[in-house]
C-alpha cells in the first residue's frame, strides 16, 4: 500500500521525510537536509547515532548468534547485561524480566506486583493507583494506568478499573497546595486513596519519578518520594517507579529516584538502555519481590519470545559501558544547570514562556497565555503541533505535547539531547528552540 493511499490520520504529524543516516547529533534525510536531534528522538539516543563501538558489538553478536531464546539458553550478553544493571541499580534491585521496549517493561512490573500478593496468598490486592498527567505505555494495562486523555479514549471501556490521583506538580499544584507543599499534599492524597480502598485491596502504586511526555519533564517535589516509599510500606503496597523515560541517566542518575534517596520495588527501564541501537527495556525488582516469586512460583510467569534477546542485550552492554567508561551520566549532572540557563536565556523575550524545569538532560519548556496566572492556550491552537513542525523545518528535532495541563489545554517542549552532546551543539538546540517558538507565537498573532 502507497503512502498516499494510507488513511489521513496516518500522517497527523503530515508528511514525513524519509530517514537516510546519522552521526553523532545530526540526523540527515534522503534529500540531504540536516537536523540536530535535540530531543534523542523520543528520548532514546542517549550517546548520539551511529556510535562505531556498538555497532561493532551487535555486528559481532550478529555473527555469532542473533538470538538464543532466553528459556532454552542464557547467553555471555544477557548475564554482562545483568551485573552491569545490578550494579548501576545497587541496593537490593538484583533480579530482571528483559523486554524489547518501555510498554512492555511497564506491563512486566505491573504482573510482578500482581505475581507477588499472589505468591503471599493475597488475591484480594489487584488494584492499581496511578496519576493523572503521566503515561506508561501503549499496551492496554500499561495504558489503564497512564493518565494521557488524548492517547486512551479510543481504548475506553477495554481498560482495567485504576484510582487515578492528582499530578504532582509544583508549578500546578493541586488546590489548597504551594509549590512548597505540593509533594506532602499529594503524598497525603494516596494514603487517603489506599485507606478508602482497603489496604488489602491495593497491589501497587505506579508513578514516574520525573514526569515525561504527559506533564513535560515534571520532578517529583522533595521529600514526596520518600513519603510514598513510607507509605506504601506501612499498607503492603508495592511501589513502581517508571523510569522507561527519565531513566538509565537521562536525569543525571542512573535510577532516576537515586536523587529522591529512595528504592523502588519494582521499576521500568528502556529508552536509554540499549540507546535505540536496537530494542530492549526491563522489568526490574528487588530481593522482596523476588523471595514470593521465586520462591513459591520459581520465576515470574511474564515474558516474550524476544525476551532477553541476545543481540539487543549485547547492544545494552555496549551502550552501557560508554556510559560507564566516559562518566555520562555524571556529565548529564554536572551540565543540568548549564542546559537550563541556555534554554533560559534563549527564550528570556518570549513572555509565552511560564516555566522551565526538569532534571539532568530532561527539561522541559511550558508555554502559557498568562504567565501571573499560569493559563495555558487553547487546546484547539494545538500549538505544540505546530512548534513540531516549525522546529523540524527549521533543522530541530525536539519532542513538543499538549494537554499537560488537563489532558486537553497545555503546551509543552521538552529537549533531551545525547548525553555527549557538545556545548556547541548545545547552544544550537536552544538557539533553535527558542527562534521555533517565537515563529509559531507570531503566526498565530500571539507575540
Amino acid at each position: 500500500m502507497s503512502s498516499a493511499a494510507l488513511p489521513k490520520h496516518i500522517h497527523s504529524t503530515g508528511d514525513l521525510p524519509k530517514v537516510a543516516w546519522a552521526k553523532g547529533s545530526y540526523v540527515y534525510d534522503a534529500d540531504g537536509k540536516q537536523y540536530i536531534d535535540g530531543s534523542g528522538g523520543p528520548a532514546v539516543y542517549c550517546i548520539g547515532h551511529s556510535d562505531p563501538e556498538v555497532n561493532a558489538a551487535i555486528k559481532d553478536q550478529l555473527d555469532r548468534i542473533a538470538h538464543g531464546y532466553r528459556y532454552n539458553f542464557t547467553s555471555d550478553a544477557l548475564e554482562e547485561l545483568t551485573e552491569i544493571i545490578r550494579r548501576r541499580c545497587g541496593g537490593t534491585l538484583r533480579h530482571m524480566v528483559y523486554v524489547t521496549g518501555g510498554s512492555e517493561a511497564v506491563e512486566s512490573c505491573l504482573k510482578l506486583a500482581l505475581q507477588y500478593h499472589a505468591a503471599r496468598g493475597e488475591m484480594s490486592r489487584r488494584r492499581f493507583i496511578a496519576r493523572e498527567r503521566s503515561w506508561h505505555g501503549n499496551t492496554l494495562g500499561a495504558l489503564s494506568v497512564s493518565g494521557f486523555l488524548e492517547r486512551k479514549r479510543a481504548f475506553e471501556g477495554s481498560l482495567l478499573e485504576v484510582s487515578r490521583l492528582s499530578p504532582v506538580n509544583a508549578y500546578r499544584p493541586v488546590a489548597g497546595a504551594t509549590a512548597e507543599t505540593v509533594g506532602e499534599a499529594c503524598a497525603r492524597e494516596l494514603e487517603h486513596e489506599i485507606l478508602r480502598l482497603g489496604p488489602e485491596n491495593v497491589c501497587a502504586f505506579i508513578f514516574e519519578p520525573v514526569v515525561g511526555a504527559a506533564g513535560g519533564c515534571v520532578p517529583a517535589p522533595p521529600g514526596y518520594a520518600r513519603r510514598v516509599r513510607d507509605i506504601c510500606d506501612r499498607h503492603g503496597v508495592i511501589m513502581i517507579s517508571d523510569e522507561v523515560m527519565c531513566g538509565a541517566g537521562r536525569t543525571g542518575a542512573w535510577r532516576a529516584l537515586e536523587r529522591d534517596g529512595v528504592e523502588p520495588d519494582v521499576m521500568s527501564v528502556a529508552k536509554g538502555l540499549a540507546a535505540g541501537y536496537l530494542p530492549l527495556g526491563a522489568a526490574i525488582y528487588n530481593d522482596k519481590v523476588a523471595e514470593a516469586i521465586h520462591g513459591l512460583h520459581g520465576a515470574p510467569m511474564t515474558g516474550h519470545t524476544f525476551t532477553g534477546h541476545t543481540a539487543c542485550c549485547a547492544a545494552g552492554v555496549a551502550v552501557q559501558k560508554i556510559v560507564e567508561r566516559d562518566r555520562l551520566v555524571e556529565r548529564v549532572h554536572a551540565m543540568e544547570g548549564r542546559l537550563h540557563a541556555l534554554l533560559s536565556a534563549a527564550t528570556q523575550d518570549i513572555e509565552a514562556v511560564g516555566d522551565i524545569r526538569g532534571r539532568g538532560f530532561f527539561q522541559a519548556i511550558e508555554l502559557v497565555a498568562d504567565r501571573e496566572t499560569r493559563r495555558p492556550f487553547d487546546g484547539e491552537r494545538k500549538l505544540f503541533m505546530k512548534v513540531r513542525q516549525q522546529a523540524f523545518a527549521n533543522g530541530l528535532i525536539c519532542y513538543p505535547v499538549g494537554g499537560n495541563v488537563d489532558g486537553v489545554n497545555g503546551d509543552v517542549v521538552i529537549i533531551a539531547p545525547p548525553y555527549n552532546v557538545t556545548e556547541g551543539e548545545l547552544e544550537e538546540i536552544a538557539d533553535k528552540t527558542a527562534a521555533s517558538i517565537r515563529q509559531v507565537l507570531a503566526a498565530e498573532g500571539l507575540a
